[in-house]
């Protein structure tokens, strides 16, 4: 909006002078130069006022009469004039009789030269008609300024009205030079955030219909075998353990998605505090060490990584990767902490068998899980989603590379990411 005042501003501004000072200047040249028309009757002056007094009656009278130019001499002393007009040697005074006629006075000592009554000239008539030329071509420019403005408004308009009847791909193509080409900017990238969360719910409903399917349906069947199938103590104690890993692999997904739709927003819950990458890796290893698996090797630097960050998301950011590097790893899994001028990053690694690199970038959408018999029932494919939002939010981001024996995240942090 700053920028639509000062272009207005200065449009009208550059206007007004320019059209003004061209039309007064030709008016000055063309039409109100009046000496040249003056001077006829100034020299007439300059003649009477050569010979005596009694004479000059004689000559004007001796002079071939003009009708539309009247002449004729009166004494000073019989011409009243105004406080402001005052008869002055060599000045010719013009006084306006009406709309249409005028006199011209000129002082000859204690003599008055009167021309006149005379018709006005008739380009007297044409300033009205600059003055209308003037606001047409003023008019004209703002013309040129308002009414790209106001077809790329409607273009807006338009697209808002497409956006709120859920056409969710609108964008709106303006040139670089328009005026609200910032604005069509933060519509579109607008309209692709409204989308993009518009594909996140139905890929959310989709995804967690048919996740939470498939134990529901085994809790539904164990409930139903229970009273008449299970009469043996051992049996339904093992049945009722089975139900609850069922209800503890539903409780896992509804956490795993409140995690992630938490991430949608773009600072929602998010408390940017100094923190030590160092001492949070040590401590998420130590944590996932206990649980078995593959042994994990951590290699720290020798000074302090500090960066400014969500303690509790790198920390589940961490553990995401880690659980998920356990799960693939043959034998190892590797930890690194390096640091350069841009910033901090964690490198954690595998031996497993790789990922496809077709499948590489498809691994960090939502619910998406590789076709591994290594990962069959495993995970509800959110890990990766998850850590790529985390990563987004902290400005930072996540770079996979991976071959066979040879798998590596590399969490990319930047110091600052305010």
């Amino acid at each position: 909006m700053k920028r639509l005042f000062v272009s207005l501003y200065l449009l009208l501004s550059l206007s007004v002078l320019g059209i003004g000072w061209t039309l007064d200047s030709l008016w000055q040249s063309k039409v109100a130069d009046s000496h040249s028309e003056d001077a006829p009757l100034l020299a007439l002056g300059q003649l009477l006022k050569a010979i005596p007094p009694a004479e000059r009656a004689r000559l004007l009278q001796a002079m071939a009469p003009n009708p539309d130019f009247p002449l004729s001499l009166v004494n000073a002393a019989d011409i009243a004039m105004g406080n402001n007009d005052q008869l002055s040697k060599n000045q010719l005074v013009t006084i306006r009789l009406d709309d249409n006629h005028e006199q011209h006075l000129l002082r000859l000592g204690e003599q008055v030269l009167v021309a006149g009554p005379v018709r006005v000239d008739p380009q007297e008539n044409l300033r009205w008609l600059f003055t209308l030329f003037f606001y047409l071509l003023l008019a004209g420019v703002a013309l040129v300024w308002v009414w790209p403005l106001s077809r790329d408004l409607r273009t807006l308009r338009e697209a808002a009205a497409a956006l709120g009847r859920a056409r969710w791909d609108t964008r709106i193509n303006l040139s670089k030079g328009s005026q609200v080409a910032a604005l069509a900017n933060t519509f579109n990238e607008m309209a692709r955030h409204i989308g993009a969360l518009i594909d996140d719910q139905k890929q959310l409903t989709n995804a967690v219909s048919h996740e939470i399917r498939t134990p529901l349906a085994r809790l539904k069947f164990a409930l139903a075998l229970l009273p008449t199938h299970c009469p043996n103590p051992e049996k339904r104690t093992q049945l009722m353990q089975d139900m609850q890993l069922d209800i503890g692999e539903i409780e896992e997904l509804v956490q795993e998605l409140l995690t992630y739709a938490r991430l949608e927003s773009q600072q929602a819950g998010i408390h940017f505090e100094p923190c030590e990458l160092g001492a949070l890796v040590q401590q998420g290893v130590e944590r996932l060490g206990r649980r078995g698996g593959p042994q994990i090797q951590l290699e720290l630097p020798g000074v302090p990584l500090l960066i400014r960050a969500d303690a509790a998301l790198v920390e589940r950011a961490l553990q995401n990767l880690i659980t998920n590097a356990q799960r693939f790893a043959e034998k190892e899994v590797r930890i690194r902490l390096w640091q350069n001028h841009k910033g901090a990053c964690i490198e954690v690694s595998d031996d497993g068998q790789g990922i496809p690199e077709a499948e590489q970038q498809r691994i960090f959408e939502p619910f998406y899980r590789l076709d591994s018999e290594r990962n069959a029932n495993k995970g509800h494919g959110l890990g990766l989603a998850i850590i790529s939002r985390i990563m987004q939010r902290h400005k930072g981001k996540v770079v996979l590379s991976s071959q066979p024996g040879d798998t590596r995240f590399e969490l990319r942090f930047p110091f600052n990411p305010d």
